[in-house]
């Protein structure tokens, strides 16, 4: 899609020519034709990443029955998995420019499918710990590189639905969750000597190896190396890439070292965090929040969690698309953020069974799946091409310490309190927080992170 009529020209630069209608239905074409060879695998790929990274909070349920673990033991293992993730994202999106996505696909989904499924395995508080963390810390590089792969494709134009589209996965991956989850933890519970939620790691951890290795075999690194694509169609995506209002700079501009000067990546940072400490505190108490309601059945507590993600999942896409022609994205995240605060703040004011409280609640799906793709296009489009790796990569992992702290922030306040309001109050404030936070830093209209002078 070439940019909208009623966009402003770039300046400092004599504009380019206006596409005719033919080539304008070429470059469609060509993006559709690229569309079908990512976005179904990357999908796939990142609904697998999700489910492993989330599928604790169903595990929980049997694990700590059986493990014997406390609150606050399961609580700093969900968090730890987040440390690994700040340790290790930058040097792995470093690593991805150098060596190139397939190759660091293949060499992070096959460590952490591994280590996903030896989760089974786990017997004691220390090999609990262990085991998230290598999973956090194998995992690190999926989600900013994936973020950054996206831009070597796509013009900034088209790139918020593409992201938009990449994070349905998480959706889908939340929406099977439950189900899925659910129903292994009740069949195969003492299936083979094992426990319902060993058999959870096994069956949702192995697949991510496999896929790993489908993705170092079908992917190309760029537009350049694909041999699906002929070479009108690579240099129309040139000429796309070219002509789109991208606000990321030239190569020949920026350094790391200015980027890390920059007091907005820090805040930009902040803001993701506080995102991160919400919608990921929110996803791990689920489970026991909707068994608190009453709800005891596995099975129903995982449909009870999955599908308000379909309320999601469309408003990801709407929201995305709209924000896209529209070239704006701090009121749309704005707006994301209000409906996530709504429907959690009205989940804890309203009286009634459990199916009334995850009604309310799923108005706030809507905002946590549209929040994080607006959040990260702003982040592509507020770097400089040069830092965009690193900067990507050290928003995404700084933005871990939220989730790393908030589950033991919340087991700590639900012990004090004795029930769960305390632990929402907390992630409404949280995305409140977040909200502002962006706002603020990105309040100047194409605001860009400063770019050093040349020579």
């Amino acid at each position: 899609m070439t940019p909208a009529p009623t966009q402003a020209p770039r300046t400092g630069a004599a504009a380019a020519p206006e596409p005719s209608a033919a080539s304008a239905a070429f470059t469609q074409a060509v993006f559709r034709k690229i569309n079908w060879r990512l976005m179904p695998l990357l999908l796939i790929c990142y609904a697998v990443a999700y489910l492993d990274r989330i599928n604790i909070g169903y595990a929980q349920l049997q694990m700590r029955q059986t493990l014997d673990f406390s609150d606050a033991v399961y609580g700093l293992g969900a968090g730890i998995f987040f440390i690994g993730y700040l340790l290790f994202e930058v040097p792995s999106n470093l690593m991805l420019e150098k060596i190139g996505a397939r190759k660091t696909l293949l060499r992070i989904m096959l460590c952490w499918g591994l280590v996903a499924a030896a989760m089974a395995f786990v017997s004691t508080p220390t090999q609990f710990y262990v085991a998230r963390f290598l999973l956090g810390a194998f995992e690190a590089g999926f989600f900013p590189g994936i973020i950054l792969y996206l831009t070597y494709w796509y013009p900034a134009d088209r790139r918020a639905r593409m992201i938009a589209i990449f994070m349905c996965a998480t959706t889908l991956a939340a929406l099977s969750a439950g189900p899925l989850s659910g129903a292994i933890m009740k069949y195969f519970n003492g299936y083979g000597g094992l426990a319902g939620w060993q058999w959870l790691f096994l069956i949702e951890g192995l697949p991510a190896a496999v896929l790993g290795v489908v993705a170092f075999v079908v992917l190309r690194d760029s537009p350049e190396q694909a041999p699906w694509l002929k070479e009108a169609e690579k240099r129309c995506v040139r000429e796309a890439m070219a002509r789109s209002p991208s606000t990321v700079g030239s190569a020949a501009h920026g350094s790391l070292r200015h980027m890390l000067a920059d007091p907005r990546i820090y805040l930009l940072s902040l803001a993701y965090a506080c995102l991160l400490a919400s919608t990921m505190g929110l996803t791990f108490m689920a489970p026991s929040l909707i068994r608190s309601w009453g709800v005891q059945d596995l099975v129903e507590i995982g449909w009870y969690t999955g599908l308000p993600n379909l309320l999601g999942l469309v408003g990801m896409i709407v929201i995305g698309g709209h924000s896209d022609r529209h070239g704006e994205r701090r009121w749309h995240y704005a707006f994301c953020i209000a409906l996530a605060m709504l429907g959690v703040g009205l989940s804890t004011l309203v009286e009634g069974s459990a199916l009334l409280k995850v009604s309310v609640m799923a108005v706030s799906y809507i905002g946590i799946a549209g929040a994080t793709p607006l959040f990260f296009t702003s982040v592509t489009e507020y770097l400089p091409k040069s830092v965009a790796a690193g900067g990507i990569a050290l928003i995404s992992s700084l933005g871990n310490l939220g989730p790393a702290a908030s589950p033991s922030v919340m087991a700590y306040l639900n012990g004090q309190s004795g029930g769960m309001t305390q632990s929402l109050y907390f992630v409404v404030l949280s995305w409140l927080a977040s909200g502002v936070l962006l706002m603020l830093t990105l309040r100047a209209r194409g605001a860009k992170a400063p770019v050093p002078a040349t020579a």
